[in-house]
């Protein structure tokens, strides 16, 4: 991580790690580990849980920590978000 990369956190419900693994490969990353992808200004992190929403509902939920460049990460988060949303609906 560089000295000037900032971090911004995200939660995503209704899709799969692996599927948010995916679309962060799409956007420009590598998969470097389960739960890790890389690119050249920017990197996540990714964990996944199950929440209930509702009484009898439950959904996979995707937590994600976004490392980069703060030129570009808001965009870069943006783009993801925009992906996440069509997944689920």
């Amino acid at each position: 991580m560089s000295d000037d990369w900032i971090r911004r956190e995200r939660s995503f419900r209704g899709i799969s790690q692996r599927l948010a693994i995916k679309y962060l490969e799409n956007l420009g990353a590598e998969r470097i580990a389960d739960d890790r992808v890389e690119a050249d200004d920017w990197a996540a992190d990714l964990s996944s849980q199950t929440v209930g929403v509702g009484p009898s509902v439950s959904l996979t939920q995707v937590d994600l920590v976004f490392e980069g460049d703060p030129e570009m990460l808001d965009s870069l988060i943006e783009r993801f978000a925009q992906k996440a949303m069509r997944a689920g609906g």
